[in-house]
């Protein structure tokens, strides 16, 4: 007796079918229903950028007041949502007014991005920093979701701190460009934050444990880590000399073509960790990488740093080894803020002597 897919199988070949006409077919509904999914948001961004303007041209027109033009706005939202429905309250007419002033110029807006999007780029008061999320919210191609979590583990700041040489110019870079892959140094954060594991920062955790719940919540963990990362595996075995070592995480960036091999210590960074982890980057060198791949890539993700033993463990490798810090739960933004400030008036004034 046949079975319901053979028969199914038996019918298709009865009729003719093909497994590549169907795909064709298949791939060219799903082409066309992309397209159209992009007209639409195109069409709905630009139809909102447009009511954004004719209620300031009216603002400016009748030089309204404030408070008087907030009224306007109640009035108008309540007739349009009877009309057109909840989308045109008076909330949403506020972000279609804000959504022009912040972008004059129409052609400007992304269609890669939706309106939920640009809603909550549009809390973000600085122009680099909106810029900068909007750049790479389209490069990174995040979802509303991530866009929101990534603002509120204040990433941009976290970044302009990474190599503690914030400056003017790389705030420009970073608001035109978004995050540039060109060397190993480009994926470094710190802290890095994993405030999706729900741990306590006090809570004492194992690296073992910390390292399978990294594992459960690999979706979050990698768009922590950024842009171009593939997992490969948790402790992935190096052989040396007939003795079997582990190294707790290894990723493969497909923008840097390098992998990155991370080792997790529930301690401050210590010389010893930085040895065994150039000793696993050698390896990979020799034994695994192809060819086209670059020099693997080393990160010690550790609970504290000081400066002094950094600087004299990483210094003078060959390879690319590089030392963060990592907290559970999301920094407080006014002291990111402070400390970028902080950066560059120093290196304004550094400038001036």
């Amino acid at each position: 007796m046949k079975d319901k897919t053979t028969a199914v199988a038996d019918t298709d070949n009865k009729t003719g079918m093909n497994d590549e006409l169907f795909a064709a077919i298949a791939g060219l509904i799903q082409q066309s229903r992309n397209s159209i999914a992009v007209q639409a948001n195109t069409t709905l961004l630009v139809t909102y950028w447009n009511i954004g303007k004719l209620i300031v041209e009216n603002e400016q027109h009748n030089n309204l007041r404030a408070e008087y033009g907030k009224k306007v706005l109640q009035g108008l939202g309540k007739k349009l949502s009877k009309k057109f429905g909840k989308g045109f309250s008076r909330p949403n007419l506020h972000w279609m007014r804000l959504l022009y002033v912040k972008y004059p110029n129409c052609q400007t807006l992304s269609n890669k991005l939706s309106w939920s999007h640009y809603c909550e780029l549009l809390t973000i008061s600085d122009d680099s920093k909106r810029s900068f999320y909007e750049r790479e919210c389209e490069n990174a191609r995040w979802s509303f979701r991530e866009l929101k979590r990534q603002i509120d583990s204040s990433l941009f700041e976290r970044l302009l701190l990474s190599d503690g040489q914030a400056n003017k110019e790389k705030v420009l870079q970073l608001a035109q460009k978004g995050i540039e892959m060109q060397q190993p140094s480009d994926i470094m954060r710190d802290p890095y934050v994993f405030e999706f594991l729900g741990i306590p920062e006090n809570k004492p955790v194992l690296e073992s444990e910390l390292e399978r719940m990294l594992v459960r919540g690999i979706e979050d963990f990698m768009l922590e880590l950024g842009r171009g990362f593939m997992f490969v595996g948790t402790q992935q075995r190096v052989t040396i000399a007939n003795t079997h070592y582990y190294v707790d995480m290894v990723f493969y960036n497909k923008l840097l073509k390098a992998y990155v091999l991370i080792e997790l210590k529930r301690t401050k960074l210590t010389p010893e960790a930085v040895g065994q982890l150039n000793a696993y980057l050698n390896y990979y060198q020799t034994e695994v990488n192809d060819e086209g791949d670059n020099p693997p890539i080393g990160i010690i993700l550790c609970t504290d740093k000081d400066e002094l033993t950094a600087e004299y463990a990483l210094g003078g490798l060959s390879n690319q080894i590089f030392a963060s810090q990592y907290t559970f739960c999301l920094p407080k933004k006014e002291q990111l803020v402070a400390q970028v400030l902080r950066l560059i008036n120093d290196n304004e004034q550094e400038n001036l002597q």
